[in-house]
Formats: C-alpha cells, sequence, structure tokens
C-alpha cells in the first residue's frame, strides 16, 4: 500500500507516492537521491543515518515518513556547499576527524545541532552529545577536536565580527 506524503527536505518541498513500510532513510536515499545519509545498523544503534528535524537530531532508519511531515528536515547535503562549507565540515577536514567518512555525516548533523543549542560546549558536552554515533576509525578524539574548534570559530564570528579579535583583547578564546 502506498501513501502521498509532503516533505521539505533541505529547504525544498517534495510531494512523494511510496510505500508505507517505507523508513525516512529509504525515501531520503532512494527517491531524493540524498545518499549523503548512509545505511548503517538500520536498528536505530550507530547514528549514521542522522538527520535533523526541526533542528533535532533524528535517526532516520527508525523514522517514518509520515510522521515528519510539516517539518524541516535538513540533511548532510544542505548543511553547506563546496563554495561554502559550515564551520564543522571545515574543522573535520583540517583537523582529519573524518576517515571512512561513513559516520561523518551523523557527527555533523549531530554537532550542528548542538553547537545551534550552546555556542561553547564543554567535552564533556560534546561526548555526551555524539554518544549515539558510533565511529570505528578515528579513537574520537579527532572529532570532539573538531567540534570544539568550528564552535570556538562560530563563536569568534558571531560575537566579534569576522575577525575575532576585539571582544578577546587580541586573544582567541581557548
Amino acid at each position: 500500500m502506498k501513501t502521498v506524503i509532503k516533505l521539505n527536505v533541505n529547504n525544498v518541498e517534495h510531494e512523494l507516492f511510496v510505500p508505507l513500510h517505507k523508513t525516512l532513510l529509504e525515501v531520503i536515499r532512494e527517491d531524493l537521491g540524498l545518499t549523503g545519509t548512509k545505511h548503517g545498523c538500520e536498528l536505530g544503534e550507530c547514528g549514521a543515518c542522522t538527520v535533523l528535524v526541526d533542528g533535532v537530531p533524528l535517526l532516520s532508519c527508525i523514522t517514518m515518513p509520515v510522521d515528519v511531515q510539516g517539518k524541516k528536515i535538513l540533511t548532510i547535503e544542505g548543511m553547506g556547499s563546496m563554495s561554502k562549507p559550515h564551520p564543522l565540515q571545515t574543522s573535520f577536514t583540517e583537523l582529519g576527524a573524518a576517515q571512512c567518512g561513513y559516520c561523518t555525516p551523523g557527527m555533523l548533523l549531530t554537532s550542528k545541532a548542538l553547537l545551534d543549542k550552546k555556542a561553547a560546549p564543554s567535552r564533556d558536552e560534546i561526548k555526551a552529545a555524539l554518544s549515539g554515533n558510533i565511529c570505528r576509525c578515528t579513537g574520537y578524539l579527532k572529532i570532539f577536536d573538531a567540534v570544539e574548534l568550528a564552535a570556538r570559530r562560530m563563536h569568534d564570528h558571531d560575537c566579534c565580527g569576522a575577525g575575532g579579535s576585539a571582544c578577546h583583547g587580541g586573544e582567541v578564546p581557548a
């Protein structure tokens, strides 16, 4: 049995005719062609399929599309672009926080949700936020470092303008 659903994904409205049993992950990848959201465990345990729904991390492998109609869904494809990457994407790249890259979309989106709520999270808050995202390659330290770096850069830019030095006496906060 199929149904018509309307989804807002990356600020684009979509009307789709999909089987009722299809998960949000399957609709995003198969019907919308957005393959940055990854199939992982398909049990809601690894975080590879994380998307943001109204700014909140959500596991798309255990979410039915009908339940997120009328909400804003953000996938990794909508987070930044090649010409204007999100500060998290830049810091992950600069610090080598992604190795195989399979967990990276979920890590980035979960980190974005954290930084959208808290400008300067502690290392423990970053660990807690990312605790539902499993990485088999990095050991997590570079990921945590990258989130801290992006938070500093975003904070400096927001409170001080592009230079970041005026409100910190010329020093970038640690």
